[in-house]
């Protein structure tokens, strides 16, 4: 393995970081809102919505980042609609993360048990106040341990994003490989640019999981 190579290497490995950062959150941001709304519909049974949302849900989960991909930045240009590739990214992978996060949260809100939402108006909270202060609470506690790992798969899936010749850590390796022939010094940085950008997610995510376990067990 050729340290000067490495060196050499880094700077542009750095600029791939922080764009597959950028895009990978954006879409895992979009791909939050999407679930939860998506989550409350299937869950409260909204007419119609209800339906498509299912729909939505199963054909995203059951077909390839890569091909969804293709479909919208290759696809959707034949009927007039164009995206660049970053912005297809985001999209891509907020979809694909939609439909995870939805069965997610539509878990955690199955998991409430009835008895505390009766409590709760027993009490005298009204849906409002039950929905705020109980259900939205008591769901997002129990779906964090499934947000975190969907997290952590959508941050990975962005390898495929050089499909779409986005300059990612992905597409930055394979170019260097095909140029230069420098594979392990290639591969080398790859691994630990990825390792940087996911064991912090791990780490942060294992904490929030404990702390969301205190709070639903009441300690």
């Amino acid at each position: 393995m050729n340290s000067e190579v490495i060196f050499e290497y880094i700077p542009l490995y750095i600029e791939a970081f922080f764009l597959t950062i950028r895009i990978g959150w954006t879409g895992i941001l979009l791909s939050l809102i999407i679930g939860i709304f998506v989550a409350f519909v299937i869950h409260f049974k909204v007419p119609i919505l209800s339906a498509a949302s299912k729909v939505y849900v199963e054909l995203f989960r059951n077909t390839p980042l890569l091909v969804q991909l293709f479909f919208i930045y290759f696809g959707l240009p034949k009927i007039g609609v164009s995206i660049s590739a970053e912005v297809c990214g985001s999209l891509g992978l907020g979809l694909l993360g939609g439909s995870y996060m939805a069965e997610v949260f539509r878990s955690g809100l199955d998991g409430i048990p009835v008895s505390q939402t009766e409590s709760a108006l027993a009490l005298g909270l009204n849906k409002r106040q039950l929905f705020s202060s109980v259900i939205f609470p008591e769901a997002l506690s129990l779906s964090i341990p499934g947000v975190v790992a969907n997290v952590i798969f959508l941050l990975k899936e962005t390898s495929v994003f050089s499909a779409i010749s986005l300059m990612d850590l992905m597409f930055t390796a394979k170019d260097l490989i095909g140029l230069y022939y420098n594979t392990t010094e290639a591969l080398f940085l790859l691994v630990v640019f990825y390792i940087i950008m996911l064991l912090p997610v791990s780490l942060l995510g294992n904490i929030i999981e404990k702390k969301a376990r205190f709070r639903t067990l009441g300690v």
